[in-house]
């Protein structure tokens, strides 16, 4: 670092050392649309939760932007209520964003974490450089919505895949990538199976559940389906058209607003999770959940999904129905506890949330270095 005007470049590092030996005041920004808690269906508010946990564990000071109602971590902003009305995002999101913006005018924080997917946007009007955590593939992001992204934002992925695709087709090089995490010890291991395939998730066109009845249906074997239906009109066009006449086999049972003992005692005690979807995936948090429990994954070659599954270790990567098929008749092969071993090593929520403590220090050091400079350039007697 170099001198500032006859301050010495060892001054300003101790004055950041001493800011940054306190408890960091981090808030994050949750997507709007319903209530957070550890029941909540969407892997990335999952992600949230678990990181603000992690940060909270650690003795940071954790603020969560979220819908009224919300069971979090540290303390809530409560933005509005969730929504159940059909297509209601842009008005709920307009709220959501206003209050938060409205509370940073009163309140200082030294990182702003921004998981909703738009936030950052924001930025001109806000006093923090933010950090936001792309989760989604750039398709499911608006047309232009990265044109040239302010100086003032850093971004992160999630995903190897995610970052390349960034690259090519946005032209957003160099994204940085920390993986997604699990909290291990939330998530039972259980060596012995019963016999039943599960699909759990979100329930809309991109994630395909009805391949995975389809799959069930011709094995002749037992398929749970767990998930929640979000209030968009394309996602219950889906349900009604492909999902619900499926519903009807003998082979398969639908279960919906699973709590959390629920759905750790189906992850636990399935023969294999199947995940179908037929979107380029940046990751799959429920991938991980499964094979904590040591429970197989059997997934469609799309995006990350190799890049968490491994391929004959953890489970199989398929690249079509038939070869999902013969997934399932192989699922015997994989060992339960290599599964567990694989996410302990991998994918360990303390793992992450040292990666991103560390991604908060260096964003956190550069608004430290502008306020020292800042408050030293006041000290500075105007020129004539």
């Amino acid at each position: 670092m170099q001198r500032i005007r006859g301050l010495p470049a060892r001054a300003i590092d101790r004055r950041q050392a001493e800011r940054m030996r306190r408890p960091l005041r981090v808030l994050y920004v949750a997507y709007p649309l319903l209530r957070l808690s550890d029941e909540i269906a969407g892997g990335a508010e999952q992600v949230l939760l678990t990181l603000a946990q992690e940060m909270s564990s650690a003795g940071h000071d954790v603020t969560i932007a979220a819908a009224e109602g919300s069971t979090v971590p540290g303390r809530l902003l409560a933005t509005g209520a969730a929504t159940t009305r059909n297509d209601d995002y842009e008005r709920r999101n307009a709220e959501h964003e206003a209050a938060i913006l409205d509370h940073l005018v009163k309140h200082e924080y030294d990182i702003v974490h921004d998981m909703s997917g738009s936030f950052w946007q924001q930025i001109p009007t806000l006093p923090n450089r933010l950090l936001s955590t792309l989760h989604l593939p750039p398709e499911y992001y608006p047309n232009g919505s990265f044109p040239r992204p302010p100086d003032e934002v850093l971004f992160n992925g999630v995903s190897q895949s995610q970052a390349r695709r960034f690259a090519t087709e946005v032209g957003m090089h160099g994204l940085r990538v920390l993986t997604n995490g699990v909290r291990l010890e939330s998530f039972p291991y259980c060596d012995s199976k019963q016999d039943y395939l599960l699909w759990l998730g979100r329930i809309c066109e991109e994630k395909a559940p009805h391949l995975a009845c389809d799959v069930a249906d011709e094995l002749g074997m037992p398929l749970v389906i767990a998930g929640e239906v979000y209030p968009f009109s394309y996602h219950l066009q889906y349900f009604e058209e492909k999902l619900r006449p499926r519903l009807s086999s003998k082979n398969v049972r639908f279960m919906t607003s699973l709590t959390r003992a629920q759905k750790l005692e189906l992850l636990s005690h399935a023969r294999a999770l199947l995940i179908t979807s037929l979107a380029e995936e940046t990751s799959s948090l429920v991938g991980m959940e499964a094979m904590a429990c040591g429970t197989p994954v059997i997934a469609f070659r799309k995006g990350a999904l190799p890049e968490v599954v491994r391929d004959s270790v953890t489970g199989f990567i398929a690249d079509n129905h038939e070869g999902m098929l013969e997934s399932v008749r192989h699922i015997e092969s994989i060992a339960p506890l290599v599964c567990r071993e694989h996410v302990a090593r991998h994918y360990s929520s303390r793992r992450m949330a040292r990666e991103y403590l560390n991604l908060y220090a260096e964003v956190a050091k550069e608004r430290q270095t502008h306020h020292a400079i800042e408050w030293h350039m006041e000290l500075v007697p105007q020129m004539p």
